[in-house]
């Protein structure tokens, strides 16, 4: 499967993942919900390390082997594991206070900083159809910002807009960094995902257990199903991201867009599953978002 199709694959997976959340969310106290996704996902990963160390010929494929890692490599799996955190906290608290149909395009402007850092510092030279594709998918995130503003988001006010911005930043810093554990530092996808889910649960531990503590304001938790499959959800979609990254020629300027497509399945959702406003004038933005990840996938 090419790097391009699995990107797609891992949107789509990534657009299931953010409807689970939303769901999970509402009147819900947002960081065990983060928490204990995340736990999920590190409870499928703890089978997969044991049999990668003690038996690695009972793995069903060899692409779930997890290779030994030095200290060193150990520190830089860990960092990868904070910035996605410190993403996820800010994403997941403004997620909780805007429409996901609002939310998960302004996330989505993080491929913005990625490709200019991938272009300018990585040496990266995407194809001129591939430039235009990159130019619509951005144009049809600007036009999200304005629909927003007919549900009262003032994107330049708003405090959870903020929040969402500065996790796209985070976000972006996240897949720059990919590329250097994947690409760069030679770890394998499997290496890299099991470690990160693991080293998550380390990371999010303390902040779960000061709020357990009430050391700030909170809402009360109640548990939901579709906590756990966040977490699941997430492992597929990061599963097909890391594998397409890993793949000789892959272009982080490019995958990191096609990603954010995730936005048509949180549309649908969003007016499906709840009754999210002003759905026409999302849709004409979907279609341009589509327009450009064709672009990106046909004009190589």
């Amino acid at each position: 499967m090419s790097w391009i199709l699995l990107s797609i694959c891992s949107a789509l997976f990534l657009g299931v993942y953010d409807l689970l959340k939303k769901s999970a969310m509402r009147g819900n106290a947002v960081l065990p919900v983060l928490f204990f996704g995340v736990i999920a996902g590190a409870l499928v990963w703890l089978p997969l390390l044991s049999m990668s160390r003690l038996a690695p010929e009972s793995l069903p494929t060899s692409w779930l082997f997890v290779e030994p890692a030095s200290a060193r490599e150990h520190l830089l799996l860990l960092f990868k594991s904070v910035i996605a955190a410190s993403a996820w906290v800010t994403g997941y608290f403004a997620l909780k206070h805007l429409p996901v149909s609002i939310a998960s395009p302004i996330r989505a402007t993080s491929p913005v900083w990625t490709i200019l850092v991938a272009v300018l510092f990585l040496g990266e030279s995407p194809s001129p159809g591939q430039w235009i594709g990159m130019l619509v998918i951005l144009a049809a995130f600007y036009a999200f910002s304005l629909v927003g503003r007919l549900e009262g988001i003032q994107f330049h006010r708003d405090k959870w807009v903020g929040w969402m911005f500065v996790s796209a930043l985070l976000s972006s810093a996240s897949a720059l960094y990919d590329k250097h554990l994947l690409q760069g530092a030679g770890f394998s996808a499997a290496t890299v995902q099991c470690w990160f889910s693991l080293y998550l649960v380390v990371v999010l531990a303390p902040f779960y257990l000061m709020w357990r503590r009430g050391l700030w304001l909170r809402n009360e938790f109640s548990w939901r199903w579709s906590i756990p499959l966040i977490g699941l959800s997430l492992l597929v979609a990061d599963f097909l991201y890391f594998t397409a990254i890993e793949q000789e020629g892959a272009l982080i300027s490019v995958i990191s867009p096609v990603r954010r497509a995730s936005v048509v399945v949180t549309f649908l959702g969003g007016i499906l599953l709840f009754g999210e406003k002003n759905w026409r004038l999302k849709a004409l933005c979907i279609v341009a978002l589509m327009a450009g990840v064709a672009l990106l996938n046909l004009w190589r």
